[in-house]
């Protein structure tokens, strides 16, 4: 017979499962909601509704999105990933490495910002090659969710899982998960899931090739000067063999050498250093062209390229700027608006000729490579307007970089001997980015995100109430009646089953808070290792491919690839079930054999 508490905290558990469902309120108003209405029924006291923000794993999740950010914004990942996709040829081959890259950064880097990083590199190859983005989007997000199951770091619903460990007092002496406890079933999964993609990826994911040629069609082409570097991989290369269509999605319709015209249709013509081409492209593969690794130059940029930080913007000339019938050239965006002038379009007119003698019209649309000053020296004038921001680019002192990575590492190691807590060694990341000027406070404070500590610290405190109440005893008792026939092996697939359906059609934060005390709660009247039931939580929780609301980066691919609902059903299920089977069959083998 449940009490009165546990008939309350179920009304409330309904509510949030509505809540979240319906999205009535966001999850953090929803748990702000269900904690504190449990908070005035005298259920949970005013201790026990803020101990999760005392709860280390909380800063810890937070720390580790921040520096996760600004490894990010470094540029770091972007290079590496640069270097390696580049010589991609084929689906499969750009497939493999994009899994085991991302899987692998995924397991000690918050999966979030790399999806982000690494979208515009599958939507520019997908471009090149003429293959549907919708054949990659959701292999990149899977493989962001695969590679973040192998460590305790590798996403924030492991974490939240130890920090439950830390604050629940059903089971004493209950050891919080080591950095490389989710090892045994991620590291295997991240391989089989990986093969699970190559080999039905591509038959299962939908072909959206007409959003491809229509995205394509409707993207504005910009004329853009670059000049052959003498260091380039180009150089004796034909017209032919230099791709430019089909590497760099670019048109090539001149080509300059000492300021004479080439003759392009000459099969015999091979290029060299300080060629001039004059190409049209999109504002991503343009932008693409300013790294120094892309062998070629653009004579515009200049010592941009020297700056700590600049920015590839869009902007339109307004219908009353004083830059109306001014040349590139006499407009001076360098010395004006701390920016110079990489590439124009007007109107869908294809404009030739050198960019610095044009002559600029109302409407004519510039991309623009930025400094610090092109926003605080355009807020003063109505010459144009913003569009839209294409790129950032940042550097840093090479031992700055060093020492971020190299921090990185040695506080993953440290956790892992447990010599120093991972909260300790992020806190010293932390001072020191600082010191170094590698970020400053005030950039710090807006980074942190403040709404996911708030979800996490109160379903903390949810969790804390259904045990109080009795409620996760009686849910505990239900579910092994139903499963316990079908022996350890059926609780275990029961919980999975459970947990993975809620995280995917509510959130997975919420799923845990909710299956978290009644998983321990079972593993303690059945007097089983308590181990394996928290990590079935932590896993099912985190490792969602069947709708595109389950996980952040699912929804993060879910546009760009023109994903229809079922798209992640059709590839996510049987992925699903590939892991429930081999998630419980390990954690079986590894705590009950």
């Amino acid at each position: 017979m449940l009490s009165i508490d546990a008939i309350i905290v179920l009304i409330v558990l309904i509510f949030i499962l509505l809540s979240f469902y319906k999205e009535w309120v966001g999850p953090a108003f929803t748990f702000l909601i269900a904690v504190v209405g449990l908070g005035i029924c005298g259920i949970l006291t005013p201790k026990e509704i803020l101990s999760g923000f005392a709860n280390d794993q909380v800063v810890v999740i937070l720390m580790l999105l921040l520096i996760g950010d600004i490894i990010r914004d470094l540029g770091i990942v972007e290079v590496m990933f640069d270097k390696i996709f580049r010589k991609s040829k084929t689906y499969q081959q750009f497939m493999g490495r994009m899994i085991l890259l991302v899987g692998g950064f995924s397991a000690f880097l918050n999966n979030t910002p790399l999806v982000a990083v690494m979208m515009p590199y599958v939507n520019s190859w997908c471009m090149r090659r003429k293959i549907s983005p919708a054949k990659l989007m959701i292999p990149l997000s899977y493989a962001a969710i695969l590679g973040g199951c192998m460590t305790l770091i590798g996403t924030s619903t492991n974490l939240i899982v130890n920090g439950m460990v830390v604050e629940q007092e059903i089971i004493k002496d209950l050891e919080t998960l080591d950095m490389f406890s989710f090892t045994w079933v991620g590291l295997p999964m991240l391989i089989i899931g990986g093969i699970y993609l190559m080999l039905v990826g591509k038959k299962l994911l939908p072909d959206t090739r007409n959003s491809l040629e229509d995205y394509s069609e409707n993207t504005r082409k910009y004329m853009v000067e670059a000049i052959i570097k003498p260091n380039s991989d180009y150089i004796g290369k034909t017209i032919k063999e230099l791709r430019l269509s089909e590497l760099f999605g670019l048109h090539l319709y001149q080509l300059h050498r000492n300021g004479e015209k080439m003759d392009l249709k000459s099969s015999s013509f091979k290029l060299k250093a300080n060629d001039e081409l004059l190409c049209f492209g999109n504002p991503d593969t343009v932008a693409d062209m300013i790294n120094p690794n892309s062998g070629f130059k653009l004579p515009s940029v200049g010592m941009f390229i020297k700056k700590k930080r600049t920015k590839v913007v869009e902007i339109v000339i307004s219908h009353n700027s004083t830059l109306i019938s001014k040349t590139v050239g006499d407009a001076n965006f360098r010395r004006n608006y701390d920016a110079t002038v990489i590439g124009v379009h007007r109107n869908g007119a294809r404009v030739r000729g050198n960019i610095t003698e044009m002559k600029l019209r109302a409407g004519d649309v510039l991309l623009l490579l930025g400094g610090d000053g092109l926003v605080e020296k355009s807020h003063s004038i109505n010459d144009f307007y913003f569009i839209s921001k294409v790129k950032e680019f940042r550097k840093q002192e090479a031992y700055k970089i060093g020492l971020l990575l190299g921090g990185t590492i040695v506080a993953v190691i440290l956790s892992a001997l447990k010599i120093v807590p991972l909260f300790m060694s992020l806190i010293v990341m932390i001072i020191v980015i600082l010191a170094l000027k590698i970020s400053n406070p005030r950039d710090i404070a807006q980074r942190l995100d403040f709404n996911l500590a708030l979800i996490i610290a109160l379903s903390l405190a949810f969790g804390t109430a259904m045990r109080k109440s009795g409620l996760a005893e009686h849910i505990a008792d239900l579910l092994i009646n139903v499963f316990l026939p079908c022996g350890k092996l059926g609780v275990m697939f029961g919980i999975y089953f459970i947990t993975t359906i809620l995280a995917a059609y509510i959130t997975n934060k919420a799923a845990v808070a909710i299956i978290f005390p009644i998983s321990l709660t079972m593993a303690m009247s059945l007097q089983l290792n308590p181990v394996p039931f928290v990590m079935i939580v932590a896993f099912a929780a985190a490792a969602n491919f069947m709708t595109p609301i389950g996980y952040q980066t699912n929804l993060m691919v879910y546009g760009p690839g023109g994903y229809s609902f079922k798209d992640f059903f059709r590839i996510g299920f049987p992925l699903s079930i590939i892991y429930m089977v081999f998630t419980v069959l390990i954690l079986s083998y590894k705590y009950f054999s």
